[in-house]
């Protein structure tokens, strides 16, 4: 008898502490700030604050102001940010913020970094340049857009790894955009964030520029097709219901070679030549 009751007891222990874990990892809100140039996503727990991407370095202060001003909570509940890639308005803010909190930063399991040599220095030159010329059109201040662009994150994340600390979200890979994109799924929910897998042109859902990987892409595009979380969360567009997205038109518009500023301009050049 008393080994029957030290089984049941331990095993209302292990269903009690389970249940508290999930409770403690509940989400209560995902919240949704205007950036710079792109939406932040603030994912708010009872304990702890998620930050879905690394914004833009100009975007620093509205999220520290959110947290505190409007959230009413201390700056070091905020305990992670995941860079979904190294663009300035996904990986901008990153490093500054964890300066000031002390938060830690996840990126995808990577080798090499993204802007490496003098060809990567004239690509984030670019995305400056880019990301500069999004602000005016959004008819936004010059602000300091300026970043390293030789993140150092500290955890780096494999596909289909749970969050640490934040295991109700889950890391999936969906490179195309970069070599090292990523999609944040929360399940409870049925929602995915996916950056800028997806963006919107003319109301219309299209691939993003540049796209260095089109075979990557393809099969990214294909998985979150087939995930079918209930909302499709993007950086340029917001909260976006599954049942809205033309995933089949964004698989026929995805490019077959790769689209990138150098082929860019380089096809410009021609253009430019043949008229001349």
């Amino acid at each position: 008898m008393s080994l029957f009751y030290c089984i049941r007891f331990d095993y209302y222990v292990t269903v009690l502490t389970n249940q508290t874990s999930k409770r403690v990892n509940t989400i209560l809100k995902l919240h949704e700030i205007n950036g710079y140039i792109q939406s932040i996503y603030v994912a708010e727990y009872k304990d702890k604050l998620l930050l879905l991407d690394g914004a833009c370095r100009a975007d620093v202060d509205t999220i520290c102001e959110f947290i505190s001003g409007q959230l009413k909570r201390p700056l070091t509940d905020l305990k992670l940010i995941v860079c979904t890639h190294m663009h300035p308005d996904h990986a901008g803010a990153a490093e500054k913020l964890k300066q000031i909190i002390g938060c830690d930063i996840a990126m995808t399991k990577t080798n090499k970094h993204w802007y490496r040599g003098l060809d990567g220095f004239l690509m984030f030159l670019t995305d400056m340049a880019l990301a500069k010329w999004v602000a005016k059109r959004k008819k936004k201040a010059s602000k300091w857009l300026w970043y390293n662009r030789h993140l150092q994150p500290d955890l780096e994340l494999e596909d289909g790894q749970m969050l640490p600390g934040f295991e109700d979200w889950q890391a999936l890979y969906t490179q195309g955009h970069t070599d090292r994109c990523l999609s944040l799924y929360h399940a409870d929910s049925s929602q995915v964030y996916v950056a800028d897998l997806i963006v919107i042109v003319k109301k219309r859902f299209i691939p993003p520029f540049p796209v260095f990987h089109p075979n990557r892409y393809k099969q990214s595009i294909k998985r979150i097709k087939e995930l079918s979380a209930q909302t499709v969360i993007l950086a340029h567009g917001g909260k976006i219901p599954y049942v809205d997205i033309d995933f089949e038109y964004i698989e026929n518009k995805a490019p077959h070679k790769p689209t990138t500023h150098m082929r860019s301009a380089f096809k410009k050049l021609q253009t430019a030549w043949g008229r001349s």
